[in-house]
């Protein structure tokens, strides 16, 4: 019987990244990890099957060219606010246009360098990256699991008075803060944080440096 196992999707995700930022800096490509690997990478839940990434809209030829040589499989959408790229069943997102960020030279300003999967690289911070998935928030996607999951275990990272005032025009993000405080993972606005949630298990952090 063989004993061959494949990769965990985690693993998988991790080599990817690490071609990924290869490429963007092959290309001399200023960019940032971004979505919920960037979440992972400070204790966050284990990423799923795709890798996002914020760069500049003006770079985005230049990515998918960088891409192409690198052997990925690329696609430019017809969303407008992203280009995408395949290495075997990862997909790699990169955004230029994210949901409630006015431009992402200020994402990309405000990134902070981790190390992560043993690379070091430039990860967009963790309250831009909340604000932006509540934003996304509407109708036609309200999957409330990862954006659960990333509260769950990064909310004493998460300056949440903060996320509030940047989420406030919308239903769906008040919403979500809402859930958060009925299940006692925030606190409700304006009231004092002594002693009243209840405390889970620390998480490890990852790749923090």
């Amino acid at each position: 019987m063989s004993s061959y196992r494949p990769p965990s999707e985690t693993a998988l995700i991790g080599e990817t990244l690490k071609r990924v930022v290869a490429a963007l800096r092959s290309a001399d490509v200023e960019f940032a990890l971004a979505g919920s690997v960037a979440c992972w990478a400070r204790g966050g839940p284990p990423p799923c099957n795709d890798l996002d990434f914020a760069i500049h809209e003006a770079d985005g030829d230049r990515t998918l060219e960088a891409f192409a040589a690198a052997g990925m499989r690329t696609e430019r959408p017809p969303e407008g606010w992203l280009v995408k790229a395949f290495d075997g069943d990862v997909l790699v997102d990169l955004i230029f246009d994210f949901e409630g960020i006015d431009d992402v030279a200020i994402l990309l300003g405000r990134a902070e360098h981790l190390t992560v999967e043993a690379v070091r690289l430039p990860v967009l911070a963790l309250d831009d990256i909340v604000v932006s998935k509540l934003c996304a928030l509407d109708e036609h996607s309200l999957d409330l699991a990862m954006p659960l999951q990333i509260a769950r275990a990064l909310r004493e990272k998460i300056d949440w008075p903060e996320v509030r005032r940047r989420t406030a025009h919308s239903p769906y993000a008040r919403g979500f803060l809402s859930m958060l405080e009925a299940l006692e993972i925030i606190h409700p606005s304006g009231v004092s944080p002594a002693g009243r949630l209840k405390r889970e298990p620390r998480v490890r952090v990852v790749g923090e440096g």
